[in-house]
């Protein structure tokens, strides 16, 4: 089992000017690498029967690919040239390399992508990759190179797990160590148990669960985009590369970093609240990338919700919940009732079935079917769970067979109860409303 403890770090000011230092190499010897893999991919781009009328790489038919394993072994010969490289630790130069093959595999994977030169201050982080003893002392952190370094451990790390590697991320509030713990401990996996619940997630009611409660969308950048505007616009009338365009620009930093930290800190707030309603929760299994292009992208990306169901799940393995995906098509088109197709746009935020009369709103009515469709796919018989499959790859969200699968008729929650304030909501000690 491995965890990632962040903590924030205090080097004095030598420590500092050497962690500069060691970004900016590892920048200059990250794009010197992505330069030579570059050229030899220009080289092989020539037609066999004509070249360039303007210029050509020329390369030697058999010289390699500058794969990782050659270019970490060409660290020891670019020392004796460059000087500068024998103050990095040699491990992080070598995780620096491993940074930039990662993201050449990542972009042969996907086809898109291809790693970019880094400009000045673009490289943030330094991986010291292994420790050969435990480099906590007491409120302090040993470093290669460094020595020792002043942490805030404001929670200890836990018995039975060691330090495996610890990455220095420097943002515009300070320096801060992510600490990786392993241990030979392994929690087991949730299953589904006990009550569920079904989260719908959205830009006018930020979740909306399977029992009637709704969270309003917390609006993290636009509350605070007053101040960034100003900052911005003062930052843009400094000459640039200057002292005042530095602090200026670390002054827009930090206001980003405190909208960041402020959306991070209500979405693990949210989850353990979730965490607190059920033992059991489906979400939609749902590309956001794709709501951003349209014309809501900008809330879209405030309201952050990939990232929202990232900590969900993280949140939810801790706590012994089970978190499961279920597929997103029609969910709000769908009668959770009767399962009859009810087609309304995003105009209409209430949901009335023609069939059977069920009214409900919008979201809730998602939130409910998303819960009948988790609990045929990960609860249900083998048949059920077949016919599930069935409707995902036929894309039809209306079957005979899916309407008479056995689904418990809902009953409307009542308007203006306890499940509808902000602060009462059912809880695994408390009643659970009926499903």
């Amino acid at each position: 089992m491995i965890l990632n403890y962040t903590y924030r770090i205090y080097p004095d000011a030598a420590q500092t000017k050497a962690l500069n230092e060691w970004l900016e190499t590892c920048r200059v010897s990250y794009n010197y690498a992505l330069r030579e893999l570059k050229d030899w991919i220009a080289s092989r781009k020539c037609p066999i029967d004509r070249c360039s009328l303007e210029s050509e790489y020329i390369m030697a038919a058999d010289y390699p690919f500058p794969g990782y394993h050659q270019q970490q072994n060409n660290l020891p010969k670019a020392k004796k040239k460059f000087p500068r490289l024998k103050v990095v630790p040699s491990q992080v130069l070598q995780t620096n390399i491993r940074r930039l093959h990662d993201a050449w595999d990542f972009f042969q994977k996907r086809g898109y992508g291809f790693p970019r030169f880094k400009k000045y201050g673009q490289m943030k982080s330094l991986l010291f990759p292994q420790f050969k003893t435990n480099p906590m002392t007491g409120w302090q952190i040993q470093l290669p190179k460094l020595g020792k370094v002043q942490i805030n451990l404001h929670r200890p790390i836990p018995v039975g797990f060691v330090v495996k590697q610890v990455r220095v991320v420097r943002k515009a509030v300070g320096w801060f160590a992510v600490i990786a713990i392993q241990s030979d401990i392994e929690l087991p996996r949730p299953v589904p148990h006990g009550y569920a619940i079904g989260v719908d997630v959205g830009l006018l009611s930020y979740i909306a669960t399977s029992d009637g409660y709704t969270e309003p969308r917390p609006k993290f950048f636009k509350t605070a985009y007053r101040r960034l505007k100003v900052l911005q616009k003062r930052l843009s009338r400094k000459m640039k590369r200057g002292n005042n365009y530095e602090k200026a620009r670390i002054k827009v930093a930090k206001q980003h970093n405190h909208i960041a930290f402020k959306r991070t800190d209500y979405q693990f707030k949210l989850a353990h609240k979730l965490c607190d309603m059920a033992d059991t929760i489906y979400v939609e299994d749902c590309d956001f990338r794709i709501m951003v292009k349209g014309m809501l992208g900008k809330e879209t990306i405030d309201a952050s919700f990939g990232q929202q169901r990232d900590i969900l799940e993280y949140v939810a393995k801790k706590r012994d919940v089970f978190v499961g995906r279920v597929d997103h098509r029609g969910t709000s088109q769908t009668c959770p009732n009767c399962r009859a197709v009810v087609r309304k746009d995003l105009t209409v935020r209430l949901h009335e079935c023609h069939e059977c009369g069920y009214v409900v709103d919008r979201d809730i009515a998602s939130g409910q079917e998303i819960c009948n469709r988790g609990e045929e796919t990960y609860r249900g018989t083998p048949e059920k769970q077949e016919i599930g499959s069935q409707v995902v790859l036929s894309g039809n969200l209306v079957l005979d067979k899916w309407r008479l699968s056995g689904a418990t008729p809902r009953r409307c929650p009542p308007q203006g109860n306890a499940h509808q304030e902000r602060g009462a909501m059912p809880t695994r000690e408390s009643g659970k409303p009926a499903a």
